[in-house]
C-alpha cells in the first residue's frame, strides 16, 4: 500500500517524553480486531488519552491543545514489546509521519519503514534539546531532510544527521512500500527473466 512521499517535513511538534513506550501503550491489544487500516489513529495511546470513563486526560500531551504538528518526539527506547504493526498504523492515522527519538525497537524501526512513518533516532543529548525547544515554545519548528538525512531546530538550526538504509531512503522518498518497489520494477523484473534460459 503506497503511502505519502517524504522529501522535507517541517513542522511542529508534539512531546512524549516518556522512555521504554512499549508497543501495547501505543495501541492496546483489544484494538487489534480489525482487518482493515482505517480508525487505528482514534486508539492511539488510548489508555493514556482517555480515563476509564472515556474521559479526555488533559495532562496528556496529545490531549493539550497547544501541541500539535506531525512529528512525534518521544523518549529513549520508544516502541520496545510486541512486534506489532498496527502501532505504527496508528501513528501514521493519527497524522504523525515522523517520530523522533534517540533509541528505536528494531522491529517497531522496520515497520515505520515500511508504513511510511519515518524513524529519526538522535543522539540523547540533541533529544534533550529538541524537549527544552518544545517546551520554550511549543509553536517551534522543526525540519526533517530525508535526502541529506539531517534532524533540525530551525530557530537556532541546530542540526543532527541520521542513518537511513539507501534501499528505505529511496522507497520513503517515493511513497513505496515493498511490494510497491516490486510493481515499480516489474519491466525490468519480467525483462531480465525472460533473458534467462531454463
Amino acid at each position: 500500500m503506497a503511502y505519502d512521499k517524504f522529501k522535507i517535513l517541517k513542522s511542529t511538534a508534539v512531546p512524549l517524553n516518556i522512555d521504554n513506550v512499549d508497543t501495547d501503550q501505543i495501541i492496546p491489544a483489544r484494538f487489534l480486531k480489525a482487518t482493515e487500516r482505517k480508525r487505528f489513529g482514534d486508539n492511539l495511546f488510548r489508555d493514556w488519552r482517555y480515563s476509564s470513563d472515556n474521559s479526555l486526560i488533559k495532562s496528556f500531551p496529545l490531549n493539550n491543545k497547544k501541541y500539535n504538528g506531525k512529528i512525534l518526539v518521544a523518549g529513549k527506547n520508544f516502541g520496545c514489546g510486541s512486534s506489532r504493526e498496527h502501532a505504527v498504523w496508528a501513528i501514521y492515522d493519527y497524522g504523525f509521519r515522523a517520530v523522533v527519538s534517540s533509541f528505536f525497537a528494531d522491529i517497531f524501526k522496520n515497520n515505520c519503514l515500511n508504513i511510511g512513518v519515518l524513524p529519526v533516532q538522535i543522539t540523547e543529548s540533541f533529544l534533550s534539546e529538541v524537549f527544552i525547544e518544545i517546551d520554550r515554545n511549543s509553536r517551534n519548528m522543526f525540519e526533517i531532510n530525508l535526502k541529506n538525512q539531517e534532524f533540525k531546530i530551525t530557530s537556532s538550526s541546530i542540526k543532527e544527521r541520521f542513518k537511513i538504509s539507501t534501499y528505505k531512503k529511496s522507497n520513503m522518498s517515493n511513497g513505496f512500500d515493498d511490494i510497491d518497489y516490486l510493481i515499480n520494477k516489474k519491466d525490468q523484473i519480467s525483462a531480465f527473466a525472460n533473458k534467462l534460459k531454463y
